[in-house]
């Protein structure tokens, strides 16, 4: 049992960084190249490159070379699932702190 939570904290840290998330969201529904994530991001194909390789190595995307481009995809829907919870977790958080400002302010 140990071990998937060995396991489970390995692929959350994909989560637990600001460009991972950025590129998780948008790959969400499309396949891009490394070029695209490139341009959409604006940031350096090496840097990109670092990030796409840790979500391989931890199951999150598969790659796909089509002539010099390589391609990255999601390996499940469900990851984007998972996103948008969290997304949604931090959404209600965000309004409660905002009604407690309103409130305070009052």
């Amino acid at each position: 049992m140990k071990e998937l939570y060995k396991i489970h904290a390995e692929m959350c840290k994909v989560f637990s960084n600001s460009t991972r998330l950025e590129i998780l969201d948008l790959l969400r529904d499309k396949e891009l190249s490394v070029i695209d994530l490139v341009k959409k991001t604006k940031l350096s194909q090496v840097n990109i490159s670092q990030h796409l390789s840790i979500m391989k190595s931890k199951g999150i995307v598969t790659s796909n070379r089509k002539g010099k481009n390589i391609y990255y995809k999601l390996t499940s829907p469900k990851i984007i699932k998972a996103f948008d919870i969290i997304r949604e977790v931090l959404v209600e958080r965000l309004e409660k702190n905002r009604k407690i400002i309103q409130e305070i302010k009052r």
